[in-house]
């Protein structure tokens, strides 16, 4: 493996064909959950293969039951009750989204069984996203408490309609790979026996086409993320406001009980 990548611990690299690199999320014992340092590394990989003249399309997937499980309550927690792990998390969420737009290679994902957090982030950001039948699509903010923030508001809105994105973010209304194709949240859904050979697949024709043509491409089409980013940025601050309120202190509360959350309806605004 490239020493590039020889520092990023938080998932498996590996490079299944020429000129591809996949990124495996694989910690399945916690439905593939990242800490503080996992998190890190996925929001600046992406510097890393933007770099890497040897890499002509990315694969991102995972290992286990679930695609991604969000950030461990640790790290919650941090954001609570730190400043400034609250601030580095800020900058984080806002550097992986803007990291992955701006890298100049084509990202495949593979979405399976349950994803939320950053790798949902990555996910939906990808430039081609196939989901299994059986994924469970779901951002969990509100649910926690917080604003919509991570990535949602950059691009739900342009791939599945205001209407239905305001729905799935308000409500943490879940949706299968099937209902996720259907509204255009993914590029496309497969069976779920077929969803790795489906990104191996794609990511090879990626590899086989002309290389500016495809970049430019993306470049130019990922200016309609670019255009949204000041109403990303307020998603993001207003998140980071919640992690200081007390809606999350419930909301974290209430995920570790295993309980409906009981929120004050009487708002602070």
């Amino acid at each position: 493996m490239s020493e590039r990548y020889a520092k990023y611990k938080a998932f498996e690299i590996d490079f299944p064909a020429p000129r591809i690199l996949r990124i495996t999320l694989n910690k399945p014992e916690t439905y593939n959950s990242l800490d503080a340092d996992g998190h890190r590394e996925m929001t600046y990989i992406w510097r890393d293969i933007d770099d890497d003249d040897d890499i002509s399309a990315v694969i991102l997937t995972a290992k286990g039951k679930a695609f991604s499980s969000g950030g461990d309550f640790g790290m919650i927690e941090k954001n609570m009750n730190d400043y400034q792990a609250r601030h580095r998390a800020w900058k984080e969420a806002r550097d992986l989204v803007y990291n992955i737009i701006d890298c100049n290679k084509p990202i495949v994902s593979a979405i399976n069984g349950v994803a939320v957090g950053a790798g949902l982030v990555a996910a939906l950001l990808a430039d081609i996203s196939i989901a299994a039948r059986s994924a469970k699509i779901i951002d969990g903010h509100t649910r926690l408490g917080v604003a919509a923030g991570d990535h949602a508001v950059i691009n739900w809105p342009l791939l599945c309609g205001m209407a239905k994105a305001k729905y799935l973010l308000m409500l943490c209304e879940p949706v299968d790979g099937t209902e996720a194709e259907r509204i255009g949240l993914v590029s496309m859904v497969v069976e779920d026996d077929e969803l790795q050979a489906k990104a191996m697949e794609i990511a090879e024709r990626l590899v086989a086409g002309a290389p500016s043509a495809i970049r430019w491409t993306k470049y130019a089409l990922n200016n309609w993320y670019r255009a949204m980013g000041p109403s990303f940025d307020a998603s993001l601050s207003m998140e980071m406001l919640g992690f200081a309120g007390q809606e999350v202190r419930e909301g974290l509360a209430s995920h570790r009980e295993k309980r409906k959350p009981e929120f004050d309806p009487e708002s602070p605004l």
